[in-house]
């Protein structure tokens, strides 16, 4: 049995793209990720987009599929990267930059300045903290960070700059979209 995950707006929608068997790889929920796109409606078109822990990809292709200008994924697993490399092939997404390295690793190379971000670590590593603090220097005045979890939000510890303006939950995933406001 292949892992799937469909695309559910945009350009690609109801395209369906595989992605690796991976202990703790879970796409985030169609119902969640209605919603987040919902939210970022008018501000993804042509959003410079950086995607911390990719997975299977599905907030960075949704994200593209919506109009994105570009999009960075960091994935940090060889096996899944090949599955997001051939994707990016499949959809022809040229405006996609994949580095296949920790997100700790590749916040540190990193000079770009992101409109969008998706905060969506393993929730067993626990680094909501860790990758919020590198990579808010990334991250412009009023851009929005997607931050998803399987613990009440309130309960990680995020820059005081990154204020919370909407709030979803879906069975045990707690999501909510911040904006930085220095």
């Amino acid at each position: 049995m292949k892992n799937q995950l469909r695309i559910i707006g945009g350009e690609w929608k109801r395209r369906v793209l595989p992605f690796a068997s991976i202990d703790g790889l879970r796409p985030t929920p169609d119902r969640v990720r209605e919603t987040l796109f919902n939210w970022l409606m008018w501000d993804i078109q042509n959003a410079q987009v950086l995607d911390l822990c990719s997975g299977s990809g599905a907030l960075a292709f949704e994200a593209l599929s919506r109009g994105a200008a570009k999009v960075v994924m960091i994935e940090p697993d060889a096996t899944q990267a090949r599955y997001l490399k051939d994707n990016i092939q499949v959809l022809k997404a040229q405006n996609c930059q994949l580095i296949i390295s920790t997100a700790q690793q590749a916040l540190k190379k990193l000079n770009d300045q992101f409109d969008v971000v998706f905060l969506d670590p393993p929730y067993s590593l626990d680094l909501w903290q860790e990758l919020s603090i590198l990579a808010d220097p990334l991250i412009k005045e009023n851009a929005y960070i997607y931050v998803e979890a399987d613990r009440e939000l309130s309960q990680i510890q995020l820059p005081v700059s990154w204020q919370k303006i909407k709030e979803t939950k879906a069975g045990l995933v707690r999501a909510a979209l911040y904006q930085k406001k220095i």
